[in-house]
């Protein structure tokens, strides 16, 4: 008999309930496409017609989206590549509230609309007291685009050659500003600018003085920067980018500049990212004289720069709630991670691996923090588990050094350690076949 006489109908085998709950879950044309790939394989003589539902099955992605939940253990605390700050579970609990129909901007009370994402500028601005007012946008460029828009389209921006950066994947702050119909004044040179340098050139033109934080990058040696402080009498607004989102001291990263004290320091606007230092989701954080920030939100390009429903929420969630996984990885005690280092070597040794817990360093990462070492403990591996770790379930992402695969325990929480155990072990079975 011709085998095309012997496949299933479409609609036969997506009544299949595992098939139906799967269409639920990740949309019919994603299943439907699998059934008709799982049928091909029956005109093939690749599959029985009655394993039709079993290929299909097999074949459906596990969630609804290409992105994979990845276990970082590179030892970068906020690793670009891997989405920077994981998420507290109060952010993701909000995001699933927020998902749906909410009052994002609409009062219950009134049936009025009301202002959007009071929740999360209420919860910003009572964590830094000392900012007037603040506002959000869609990230720390974003912050610098609207500034730059509304206070200084078609003046100067006055800035120190020092502090000219780039941002990452070719992104600089020159350009990023000069797109705005701002022009730049450069002051200083690459290793020292003075407060006469600012003097200099400060005048009718000048929008702002403009500071950025080099925070993916150090310069050592004969140096010199003016503070925020020397900087507030020079008569224009004083705009510092602090980049990685500290909002209030930290004692482990003395030089990492954070709001609260810029602000008391003197400058009229900060500009910060979410998704660094701060443990949240990506956003641009705004806070400062309420003049200057209640400006940048009435300008027409706030609204292409506003943010969504989802990070409004998690941003509210992560300036309420818990600890966030970022500041726990921070400040996780070393001594805590060679024990949780010796376990998992330990298990790795008894299934016969060749495992070891050893010294390692961990970094900030995410443009944070540069020359920040912080002590850490890994796994060390066989490099050749490398590749078969990232390709598992759950992918698991280390580094390579010295010949060695390295899985640094400070970037994962422990309670996913038995998760680290099984993949390990996984990926050595497969590569031991």
């Amino acid at each position: 008999m011709d085998p095309r006489r012997r496949v299933p109908r479409t609609d036969a085998v997506l009544a299949d309930p595992r098939l139906a709950e799967a269409a639920v879950r990740l949309g019919r044309p994603v299943v439907k496409d699998a059934v008709v790939r799982a049928q091909q394989r029956v005109r093939q003589g690749e599959i029985e017609p009655g394993d039709v539902a079993e290929a299909a099955l097999a074949a459906l992605p596990r969630h609804a989206t290409s992105l994979r939940p990845v276990l970082n253990m590179t030892g970068v605390l906020l690793h670009t590549n891997l989405g920077r700050a994981p998420l507290s579970p109060a952010a993701v609990e909000a995001v699933t509230v927020a998902a749906g129909a909410t009052d994002v901007e609409f009062d219950l009370v009134t049936g009025a609309r009301a202002r959007r994402g009071r929740g999360a500028a209420e919860a910003l601005a009572r964590a830094v007291p000392g900012a007037e007012h603040v506002h959000v946008v869609n990230n720390n460029a974003a912050a610098l685009v609207l500034a730059a828009t509304a206070l200084a389209a078609g003046r100067e921006i006055v800035i120190s050659r020092g502090e000219l950066v780039e941002i990452g994947d070719g992104f600089r702050i020159p350009d990023l500003l000069v797109s705005t119909g701002a022009r730049l004044r450069e002051v200083g040179t690459t290793n020292r600018t003075t407060l006469a340098d600012y003097r200099e050139v400060v005048g009718p033109q000048t929008g702002f003085v403009l500071k950025v934080h080099p925070s993916n990058f150090r310069v050592e040696g004969f140096t010199g920067a003016v503070e925020v402080g020397e900087l507030t009498g020079l008569g224009v607004p004083v705009v510092v980018d602090i980049g990685s989102g500290l909002l209030e001291r930290d004692p482990l990263l003395p030089e990492e500049p954070d709001a609260a004290s810029v602000l008391r320091a003197g400058a009229d606007l900060v500009t910060a990212s979410g998704d660094k230092l701060l443990g949240g989701p990506q956003a641009g954080l705004l806070l400062g004289r309420r003049d200057l920030v209640e400006r940048l939100r009435r300008h027409p390009l706030a609204r292409a720069l506003r943010v969504d429903k989802l990070t409004l929420a998690a941003l509210e969630a992560t300036l309420r709630g818990p600890e966030t996984p970022v500041r726990q990885a921070l400040h996780a005690d070393p001594l805590v991670l060679r024990e949780r280092a010796e376990a998992l070597a330990k298990a790795m040794c008894q299934a016969g691996l060749d495992a070891d817990a050893v010294p390692a360093e961990a970094t900030v990462g995410g443009g944070g923090a540069p020359g920040v070492r912080l002590p850490s403990v890994a796994v060390s591996l066989p490099e050749r588990l490398a590749v078969p770790l990232r390709q598992g379930e759950p992918p698991v992402v280390g580094r390579v050094e010295g010949g060695r695969l390295l899985l640094d325990l400070r970037t994962v929480p422990p309670e996913r350690d038995a998760e680290v155990i099984d993949a390990v072990l996984r990926a050595n079975h497969r590569t031991a076949r």
